[in-house]
């Protein structure tokens, strides 16, 4: 799909340059000096020659086919280089120049033209405002970077093309092959859900890593996320994790959803490994690109010194990895090779005087443990160490074998020999422990989605869409975006959710009415699509029990609500049937920007506020997501009942979050909603959705 940009058969330079420092200078010499085999042709109508090669005065000068573009002229001169590119044919079209839409409003209108005409060509773009694009197996280097990594099985993309170069700069002197780099700077076109899908199939690729501070259409980049996914690890690292993208509306859910949680959601949801760290980003993909997964989480530790071993371990416990329980054959082959002084039972400590044979034997018995998943070597210098042959022992055990192992050879110069033995050997070495115990957590909790990727299996109800929909348009009409009370509650019903009778009344009269038809006891609440915490302005009313207890408490709520909140459109109050008392949760949802609609579930009525202790998905969800989701709240033991409490009937929180999924699905307009409290009785004995309010976009 995005071949030429990768494999060209030749490359135009638009805008190259006879002087150096120039991008379109740098631009070409780095296709010459890198040994790009195709065809380079130079396009600038003032030069004969350029590096030695002719130069052209434009694309079309040119009788050859030419199979990609490289622009780096000025931005005002692009689109009429672009009508160019269009008649000679070219599809793939690599924009360097910056002047768009990050330089303000003028450049964002050049952006919007520029990307419609492109689509009238049917011309893929990567930029505008980018560094270029390299690919080390066809030897390409269509960028200005100061230099090309060398070839290995890591591909990199990234929104910043300064960090870029940094990247780059760092991979070179490390060592660290990459297969690809792309900067996608504006992504304009191509973008990150792209580059996800061409990488997934690409043999040169093993792992895909990326630098991104958002995204284009979330819906598209989590389905791309997905699949590729199921293909090779994809690591990100994403920054601006502390500004909320997603405004703080009416609702609770609103109030607590933000950005952050909805790449938390969509990460978790399609597979990514999320880095904290642009450190930790190449940690993980070392181990991911040249070591096998691991068949499990059960951790070894080797080590010829006792407080790292310690750290190593405390490191593990941490984790969702575990310390590997040896076989009764490993602990009898250790016995035997090691010296009575050492510690046999993981960590193994083959003790500070241990020379490069003692680690060999070590290796050897811990490599055949049917209970280890990993291995982890670590070395400290001292006086018999033998950091060079103890490298190449490793090598020989373990290369090629289905058991990773990583290392952790601490110090500088004294270990530098054996490093550079691992390095060339493709074994990943950190500099201290807790770096590699976290590079082979998140190796297993790859291995674990590989293994079962979370196909959605969605759970339907039959629906009546078309009085959903009435219920919905009632807003519109009273130029309203809330929906409360019995409104709110017929919705709910039509899904499927267990509600309360309920009723508005507007006068004291009508309040006793009701009551008397629901039956006593009864709660009243103040109804009004301005007041959210109702009861903190004294508007909700329990365990009302005669008409005279109706009527004064009527009186006292809208008293109290018009005092605290005198502009607010007070439409009475509702009367609702009294529940039994359960454990009180919420489920919500907030519609996010780029994402769409993300489930909200955690502890309920006043509470939710106050610790925050919640968890999100993006929608559509199933059962599983959804059991997932309750199982993450730092409270989720008191659902289950603690101190004799009866446990919660956890399964029909399940069936409320996914009758929302499928809710808030059908119904985009839905902006934010909460289901505040939803009762949960003990087990087999369902839930009740006691309040709800829907806001919808008007």
């Amino acid at each position: 799909m995005l071949d030429n940009f990768f494999k060209p058969s030749s490359v135009a330079v638009i805008g190259a340059s006879r002087e150096a420092g120039k991008v379109g200078y740098e631009v070409v010499k780095n296709l010459i000096d890198n040994g790009f085999s195709g065809r380079i042709y130079p396009i600038n109508p003032k030069a004969d020659e350029i590096l030695g090669l002719k130069a052209y005065p434009n694309v079309n000068a040119v009788t050859e086919h030419i199979g990609l573009a490289v622009i780096v002229i000025p931005s005002q001169f692009i689109i009429s280089a672009i009508e160019d590119c269009g008649k000679k044919g070219i599809d793939s079209v690599i924009i360097i120049t910056a002047g768009f839409k990050e330089s303000g409003s003028e450049g964002a209108k050049l952006e919007q033209e520029l990307a419609h005409r492109t689509k009238e060509l049917g011309i893929r773009v990567i930029g505008p405002n980018c560094l270029g694009v390299m690919d080390t197996y066809s030897k390409l280097n269509a960028s200005f970077a100061a230099g090309m990594p060398p070839q290995g099985k890591i591909a990199f993309f990234s929104q910043s093309g300064a960090l870029g170069t940094a990247i780059l700069d760092w991979a070179i002197k490390e060592n660290i092959g990459f297969s690809k780099f792309i900067s996608m700077g504006n992504k304009m076109d191509v973008n990150e859900a792209d580059l996800l899908t061409v990488l997934a199939d690409d043999p040169e690729t093993n792992v895909i890593l990326g630098y991104i501070e958002g995204v284009k259409n979330g819906r598209e980049f989590m389905k791309s996320a997905f699949e590729a996914t199921k293909k090779k690890p994809v690591i990100l690292f994403k920054s601006g994790s502390t500004a909320a993208g997603a405004k703080a509306a009416s609702s609770h859910t609103g109030t607590l959803a933000g950005s952050e949680n909805a790449f938390i959601s969509a990460f978790k949801q399609c597979g990514i490994l999320r880095a904290p760290t642009m450190e930790a980003l190449f940690d993980y993909a070392l181990v991911l690109a040249y070591q096998p997964l691991p068949k499990g989480n059960r951790l070894a530790i080797l080590t010829n010194a006792g407080g790292p071993g310690i750290i190593a371990a405390d490191a593990c416990e941490k984790s969702s990895l575990t310390m590997a329980n040896f076989q009764t054959e490993t602990i009898e082959l250790l016995r035997k090779s090691l010296p009575s002084t050492a510690a046999l039972y993981n960590p193994v400590d083959v003790i500070g005087d241990a020379k490069a044979d003692r680690y060999l034997s070590a290796l050897k018995a811990i490599k055949n443990d049917k209970n280890t998943s990993a291995l982890l070597v670590l070395l400290t210098p001292q006086a018999m160490t033998e950091p060079e042959l103890t490298a190449q022992y490793i090598v020989d055990t373990f290369y090629g074998g289905d058991k990773p192992v990583v290392t952790s050879f601490m110090g500088g110069h004294s270990v530098e020999g054996g490093i550079k033995i691992l390095d060339k050997n493709r074994i990943p070495n950190y500099p201290n422990p807790e770096r590699a115990v976290s590079a082979l957590e998140v190796a297993s909790k790859y291995a674990s989605w590989k293994d079962n990727p979370r196909e959605i299996v969605e759970e339907r109800i039959p629906v009546d869409r078309e009085k959903v929909a009435k219920c919905l348009a009632k807003a519109e009409k009273q130029s309203e975006h809330t929906i409360a009370g019995s409104d709110a509650m017929e919705v709910l019903t039509e899904y499927g959710f267990t509600v309360p009778k309920i009723g508005l009344a507007e006068t004291g009269h009508e309040a006793i009415e009701l009551a008397n038809q629901i039956g006593y006891p009864v709660v009243m609440k103040i109804a009004s699509p301005d007041i959210l915490h109702k009861s903190d302005i004294g508007g909700v009313r329990l365990g009302i029990n005669s008409p005279a207890e109706v009527e004064r408490a009527f009186e006292e709520i809208i008293s109290s609500a018009r005092r605290f909140m005198p502009s607010a459109l007070i439409l009475g109050v509702t009367i609702n049937q009294m529940v039994p008392r359960g454990k009180e949760v919420i489920v919500g949802m907030a519609k996010d920007p780029d994402f769409g609609p993300m489930l909200m579930f955690g502890l309920g009525g006043i509470y939710v506020e106050v610790l925050k202790d919640v968890s999100f998905r993006i929608a559509p969800i199933d059962r599983r997501e959804a059991t997932a989701m309750i199982n993450e709240i730092r409270s989720f033991p008191l659902l289950r009942g603690v101190r004799g409490e009866e446990p919660t009937d956890i399964q029909s929180i399940v069936t409320a979050i996914v009758r929302l999924s499928q809710l808030v699905t059908d119904f985009p307009e839905i902006i934010e909603m909460d289901i505040n409290p939803l009762m949960v009785m003990p087990v087999g004995k369902g839930a009740i959705a006691v309040d709800c309010r829907i806001s919808v976009e008007i």
